[in-house]
């Protein structure tokens, strides 16, 4: 099988249409935590070594500190991916009972967005590494991906929930890695300076609170279909209507 082959085998598989959406999303939730979303200031100083990240001069220094900081946290998150979906590989044989119980997480944790169970909701601090700057930028993305902070718990939780059930290491990298994304791009609108990126956030800002909500029940429902049954039939289906295709010669 050649590397097209390979990579589209892998991206049309049911578990993947459906969840690759989800992961991106997710990576959104997380960005817009109040734990994330209100740090993003000196997140940018620090990975750029700069006191005013804003001035427009200093935009490539600030990109390339952001592109850096997110090849960081992206190569711990796409690890724990491909890790989580190596063991759903291994417990295939139970994927029906396992699939209920992760659905049973994946509530739990749209619970806990909610602000339910406040005993998971402990924050955990750590110093940023080193004085800053290009040089320091990607250790900040190890650390930030090793934090595991409570506001991004629960939304990793469900992607890497999605990636045991898809049973395979690569799918299970790259629904982690969609969600770095998702959690990444964010980060490169605002080092641009767009002034609608600006706006939007002081938006968001000002409705935190609904944007947690939002995501909250995402992840709830999401559960739901799996704890029913259904997410697992919709893949199926999903499988089988891929199957009717045929890929050109």
């Amino acid at each position: 099988m050649g590397i097209g082959d390979f990579f589209a085998s892998t991206v049309v598989s049911g578990a993947l249409v459906l969840a690759l959406p989800l992961a991106a999303v997710a990576g959104l939730v997380s960005f817009l935590s109040p734990c994330i979303l209100p740090l993003v200031p000196g997140y940018l100083g620090f990975v750029s070594g700069l006191t005013d990240p804003a001035q427009p001069r200093n935009r490539r220094r600030v990109l390339a500190g952001v592109a850096l900081f997110i090849l960081g946290f992206g190569a711990v998150f796409t690890l724990y991916g491909a890790a989580f979906g190596a063991i759903g590989s291994w417990l295939l044989r139970w994927q029906d009972p396992l699939m209920r119980v992760l659905g049973v997480i994946v509530i739990l944790m749209g619970l806990v967005l909610l602000g339910r169970f406040s005993w998971l909701q402990q924050t955990r601090k750590f110093k940023l590494p080193g004085s800053g700057g290009l040089s320091g930028a990607p250790l900040l993305g190890v650390v930030f991906g090793l934090g595991w902070t409570p506001c991004m718990g629960p939304t990793l939780s469900a992607v890497l929930s999605l990636s045991v059930t898809s049973a395979n290491a690569w799918r299970g990298a790259l629904l982690a890695f969609v969600y770095c994304l998702g959690l990444g791009i964010p980060f490169l609108l605002v080092a641009l300076g767009l002034n609608w990126v600006s706006k939007a956030l002081a938006v968001i800002r000002r409705h935190i609170r609904a944007v947690n909500i939002g995501g909250a029940v995402m992840l709830i429902i999401l559960g739901i279909l799996m704890v029913s049954g259904i997410w697992v039939k919709w893949i199926y289906q999903l499988q089988n209507l891929a199957g009717t295709f045929l890929m050109p010669v």
